[in-house]
């Protein structure tokens, strides 16, 4: 691909992966055929496409089986967590529309009871970003503080459909955000564990020169480091640098 149709090619992706996400996480054939159509991929091209949209937990066709993704370690506190739910009891297509009205009304008991019957919906959205790097029962838990939040706000929304999906969207968000922050998080760790040992490298290969403990003034004259990066990489370090005292 020439570099113009590989921007186009990673725009289209990402406006399948969108528009699967909005159908249940499920795309069919045509429809991504259809979003290529442009760029005229070819059968081998289109399967490689097909393969990483599985990968991804998109079903072509049909909802793919999430289940097949988790740990046995998620199934088992999601079996759990499951029985703690069936406890709540279940409502109607047209017993859950009236709460939704109702809550869009802003009743206060309509608007709990809704919580209620969308915690189910949470679990299986959480399934959708099992695997990122947040454990699925925080997933869960974030999920649930959003939906909490959002049947609250449901005042604006034009009829039960809209606020179901905005309800939907808040909790689809809220998950997304977490792993967001929480691979910023992890990527911060990363680099400052990374900077704590370039500094305790260097502190150990001067203090082996001099047979002593070095200062943060030897070992930044020594090195070119800056006195703040040493000073910095002693307090992430717990001030546990042997070699600098």
């Amino acid at each position: 691909m020439k570099e113009n149709q590989e921007i186009a090619f990673a725009q289209i992706l990402e406006e399948v992966k969108k528009l699967a996400k909005e159908q249940g996480n499920c795309i069919s054939e045509e429809q991504v055929k259809e979003a290529f159509k442009e760029i005229s991929l070819e059968e081998n091209q289109l399967a490689l496409v097909f393969d990483y949209l599985k990968k991804h937990k998109i079903g072509i066709g049909e909802p793919a089986d999430l289940d097949e993704y988790l740990s046995q370690e998620e199934i088992d506190y999601l079996e759990a967590y499951k029985k703690e739910l069936e406890m709540l009891g279940t409502v109607s297509e047209g017993e859950k529309e009236a709460l939704i009205l109702s809550a869009m009304a802003g009743e206060k008991e309509a608007q709990n009871k809704l919580i209620h019957v969308y915690l189910p919906k949470v679990v299986e959205i959480s399934k959708l970003y099992s695997g990122q790097g947040v454990f699925l029962e925080d997933l869960i838990g974030e999920g649930n503080v959003a939906l909490t939040v959002g049947v609250a706000m449901l005042g604006s929304q034009e009829n039960a459909a809209q606020a179901e999906c905005v309800l939907i969207k808040m909790v689809m968000d809220a998950m997304e955000e977490m792993i967001e922050q929480t691979l910023m998080e992890t990527d911060t760790d990363k680099k400052a564990a990374e900077r704590v040992n370039k500094v305790a490298d260097k502190a150990r290969e001067l203090a082996g020169e001099l047979h002593r403990k070095v200062t943060i003034e030897e070992l930044a004259k020594e090195t070119g480091m800056s006195q703040k990066l040493i000073n910095d990489a002693m307090r992430i370090s717990g001030y546990a640098i042997e070699d600098l005292g």
